[in-house]
């Protein structure tokens, strides 16, 4: 008798370790694997029910939270939604969280490990727990502007502060209103979500970080004249052969020089003269004497194949890989398969203006509890050392001179030095249109602002007209403040 009652009392003790040890795996180790499960929609309820917290910039709420009428308490709001609306993302009940909401997603529904007191204290006291606010780096006026710039078009601008990373704007266009897909109607949520994906302007994708990518045409000759000072075989003072036609070699194509500048003055130039008027021969003829490794590791060294988060997760910029010279040549400048985001090229200037330093870019400034304590802030961080303090200083110079001698003197402001490359980028569809870019900075000599501005499907005299004079006004509207 005792014998089975012992066996029954080991069993029992043996149940319970067994439950409490499931219980504790459950509760601390896999709670996270469970709430991210996509069979579970309990954690997305809880969390419409929830004080989910705000998003602001400079002080203003652009995403809240509302009392809603419904069964789920609570009602995303975003404010001015086409302005920030692939920055913030959307919360919906049908499709789950983008953008911000998704990457700042456990500190705005209170969930981090940095906001466990707040929900201890709100256990014990009963009140309903409210998520953290996440302020953003962005200027407000600046990304107004932004967004004006490129009414009407398809492309991006991106602004950063190269002396700290901090984004000060990041426009996509077209944009979308978010409010329509964080809705409770489930119905409208999906025939919104339906007629945004169908529709071939894609208004989904930020272009500034994500979606197909760009080629960045002639800003690349940046990483080309980087990677030429570099390696010791070139300097500012050297000769180099300006034919109008380059053959490839294995082919039976020529790549021809730029022929909206001043490239056909001259059949020999130096490297100032060949980037104050983009042409493309010398640079191909650099490329194809330095070899595809030379130019990839300058790439990589600017950011090029590079997981990002910001903490939107940025798609890595591509530099080719086994390339034949002819192929080589047109990556050289920024065709072929090299793709890249307005981030990106944005990055690779504040990087040539801040001394060869290219800082950690952010777009997130604070990040406060209900309580308003501060449970993350903003720190600058240098990301890497692209290139030398001298290399960077020559290149810059070389910029300021294309601005102020070459193609891109539309991006000149009064009284400043600013330094600026353009770029076209043949995109293979309809005849004659092409992606038109322009990346710089101001001023020299304390770099405020740096700039990605690129347009989709406009002919070389339109590009020429909107993007360089964007990035002036971009550069006027910091400086004057």
């Amino acid at each position: 008798m005792n014998t089975a009652i012992r066996r029954m009392w080991f069993a029992s003790v043996a149940i319970v370790v067994v439950l409490l040890l499931a219980l504790t795996y459950v509760q601390f180790f896999a709670a996270k694997t469970l709430e991210a499960n996509p069979w579970n929609n309990r954690a997305l309820y809880d969390q419409f029910g929830s004080d989910r917290g705000s998003i602001l910039v400079n002080g203003e709420e652009i995403v809240k939270s509302v009392p809603s009428q419904d069964d789920f308490e609570h009602q995303r709001v975003y404010e001015s939604s086409p302005l920030y609306a692939h920055l913030t993302g959307y919360f919906s009940l049908v499709y789950g969280a983008t953008g911000l909401e998704a990457a700042m997603g456990e500190q705005l529904s209170g969930a981090s490990d940095e906001q466990f007191y707040n929900r201890v204290v709100s256990l014990f006291s009963g009140d309903q727990p409210s998520g953290a606010s996440v302020e953003l780096t962005l200027d407000p006026e600046l990304q107004q502007l932004a967004n004006d710039l490129l009414e009407g078009h398809k492309g991006s601008i991106v602004a950063v502060n190269p002396q700290t990373g901090e984004i000060l704007a990041m426009a996509s266009s077209p944009s979308f209103d978010a409010n329509r897909l964080a809705s409770h109607n489930t119905d409208e949520v999906v025939a919104a979500a339906e007629e945004l994906n169908s529709d071939e302007n894609k208004p989904l994708e930020n272009r500034a970080i994500a979606g197909d990518l760009y080629s960045p045409g002639s800003t690349f000759k940046i990483i080309d004249t980087v990677a030429a000072l570099e390696s010791g075989q070139y300097d500012t003072d050297s000769t180099l052969a300006n034919p109008s036609e380059l053959p490839l070699p294995g082919t039976t194509v020529t790549l021809p020089n730029y022929r909206s500048g001043g490239c056909a003055a001259r059949t020999e130039v130096d490297l100032e003269f060949a980037l104050e008027q983009s042409c493309n021969t010398p640079f191909a003829s650099i490329a194809m004497d330095l070899g595809q490794d030379a130019i990839r590791d300058t790439a990589e060294n600017f950011g090029y194949g590079q997981d990002l988060s910001i903490p939107l997760q940025v798609t890595p910029s591509i530099f080719p890989e086994d390339m034949n010279d002819s192929q080589l040549a047109l990556s050289s400048i920024g065709q072929y398969d090299v793709r890249t985001t307005p981030l990106q090229v944005a990055m690779m200037s504040a990087a040539i203006a801040n001394d060869g330093v290219m800082m950690k870019p952010q777009l997130v400034k604070t990040v406060r509890s209900s309580d308003l304590s501060v449970i993350q802030e903003f720190e600058a961080e240098q990301l890497r050392r692209s290139t030398d303090p001298e290399t960077a200083q020559t290149v810059k110079d070389l910029m300021v001179e294309v601005v102020e001698d070459g193609i891109a003197n539309g991006a000149s402001v009064a009284g400043v030095e600013v330094g600026g490359k353009t770029g076209t980028a043949e995109i293979g569809s309809e005849a004659g249109l092409n992606d038109s870019w322009f990346t710089g900075f101001a001023p020299a000599n304390d770099p405020q602002i740096a700039v990605a501005v690129v347009i989709e499907d406009v002919d070389v005299t339109t590009g020429a007209q909107w993007t360089s004079p964007s990035a002036k006004q971009l550069f006027e509207a910091v400086l004057n403040q």
